[in-house]
């Protein structure tokens, strides 16, 4: 079985982030780690060379695939920040429905510009599926 390759490392998240060459990308990044952190209450980490996560959980599938995944997360691309397991709570919908311009793919959040949403709606949306995260992997 081929080995995970999203893992927590010890890079430093601010030495990351200061890699961003885009200031506004880099500007958002840096946002987006305090409010995450404030959000799910746990401190950012790097897992593997461009995934800055918060907290983790332990996944198992039927197949015997297993591992640890963090609980909520983000990735400064190019493009857009795209958001991990921020999507995943009863009332999402209606949520993001309030959230400002974003788009959504394979269960992930993208958003261009950090001042294109509502970062209240956007901190709303990590509580809650933080919350479901770990209500659905507990023990």
């Amino acid at each position: 079985m081929a080995e995970n390759q999203t893992r927590p490392t010890g890079s430093s998240v601010t030495a990351f982030i200061d890699t961003i060459a885009d200031s506004a990308r880099r500007s958002d990044a840096k946002a987006l780690v305090k409010l995450m952190q404030a959000a799910s209450g746990e401190k950012a980490r790097m897992w593997g060379p461009a995934i800055v996560g918060f907290g983790s959980y332990h996944y198992r599938y039927d197949s015997g695939r297993e591992g640890d995944m963090p609980l909520v997360a983000f990735s400064p691309r190019k493009t857009a920040s795209v958001l991990y397991n921020a999507i995943g709570c009863d009332g999402a919908a209606a949520l993001l429905a309030r959230l400002g311009k974003h788009s959504v793919s394979g269960g992930c959040l993208h958003i261009k510009r950090l001042a294109d949403v509502d970062t209240t709606v956007l901190s709303r949306l990590i509580v809650e599926s933080a919350a479901a995260m770990r209500a659905k992997h507990a023990g």
